[in-house]
C-alpha cells in the first residue's frame, strides 16, 4: 500500500501545476500534444518513485508514421500507465465512459480524444465508439485497446471483445499485438495496493487486416501473437 500512496501523491503533486498550464494551452491552441506528453512524463515519474520498472521489447516492430491499433492483454490497473508512455507517438485509448467523469483527469482525457466505451452491450453505443475511433485514426493518432475488455482476475487470457476488430477490418489500420505480464503480481484485480516490481511489455510485428478473410481470423491471429509473448501459464483461457 505504501507504494500506491507514494505513486499517487507523486502523480497528483506533479499533475496539478501541469494541468493549470497545459489544459488551458490545449483549449486555446486546439493542440493536446503538449498535455499528452507531460502526462506521460508524470506517469513515468510516478512509476520511478514507486520502484516499478518497465522492460520493453519489440518497438522496432511498430511501423513508422502510420496510425496503428495497439491490442494488449489486461491483467492489472497498472497496465495502461505502463504501456501508454512506451507507445511511439501519441495514442488515444478505448476506456470506460465512467472514467471520463473524473474531475480534471476526465477532462484531460477528453481533450486527448480518448474514446469512451459503454459496457451495457448496446449495439448503437458500440457502433458510435467504433466511429469515434475511426475519426481518431484518420487524424493520425494511434488507438490502444485492451482487447479482453476487462482485467483477467487469474492472469490467464480472457475472450476478446469484437469492437476493436470491427474497427481494424473497417479501417485497415495495422494491428500491433502487445503482451503484458508482471503487473499481475504488483496490483491484482480487486486490489488498490501496488508493489514494486518489473513489468514486461512485448510489441509484436504488425498484423494487417487485409491479409485476413474475416474478423474472426484476424482475432485469432492477434490472440496467437499476444499469447506468444506471455508465460505459458497465462496463455490458456481464464
Amino acid at each position: 500500500m505504501i507504494t500506491s500512496i507514494v505513486m499517487v501523491l507523486t502523480i497528483v503533486a506533479l499533475s496539478v501545476p501541469a494541468a493549470l498550464v497545459f489544459i488551458p494551452w490545449a483549449i486555446v491552441t486546439g493542440d493536446a500534444t503538449p498535455l499528452y506528453n507531460i502526462a506521460q512524463k508524470i506517469v513515468r515519474a510516478g512509476f520511478s518513485v514507486g520502484r516499478i520498472r518497465v522492460v520493453t521489447t519489440g518497438l522496432e516492430c511498430v511501423p513508422k508514421s502510420t496510425a496503428c491499433i495497439f491490442m494488449a492483454n489486461h491483467v492489472s490497473n497498472l497496465d495502461p500507465p505502463a504501456l501508454i508512455p512506451r507507445i511511439p507517438g501519441r495514442t488515444s485509448v478505448f476506456l470506460k465512459r465512467s472514467l471520463m467523469k473524473i474531475p480534471i483527469l476526465g477532462y484531460g482525457m477528453k481533450l486527448g480524444e480518448f474514446v469512451p466505451v459503454d459496457r451495457d452491450g448496446r449495439v448503437d453505443a458500440a457502433i458510435e465508439s467504433v466511429r469515434t475511433a475511426q475519426r481518431v485514426l484518420e487524424k493520425g493518432l494511434h488507438i490502444t485497446t485492451f482487447v479482453e475488455g476487462t482485467r483477467s482476475r487469474s492472469g490467464r487470457m480472457l475472450p476478446f471483445k469484437k469492437g476493436p476488430f470491427y474497427l481494424a477490418m473497417e479501417t485497415g489500420a495495422p494491428c500491433i499485438p502487445v503482451s503484458i505480464h508482471g503487473t499481475e503480481t504488483m496490483m491484482a484485480k480487486g486490489s488498490m495496493a501496488a508493489r514494486p516490481g518489473t513489468a514486461y511489455i512485448s510489441f509484436h510485428p504488425a498484423i494487417y487486416p487485409r491479409d485476413y478473410a474475416s474478423r474472426e481470423d484476424l482475432m485469432k491471429a492477434v490472440r496467437i501473437a499476444i499469447a506468444s509473448g506471455l508465460p505459458e501459464w497465462m496463455r490458456t483461457d481464464g
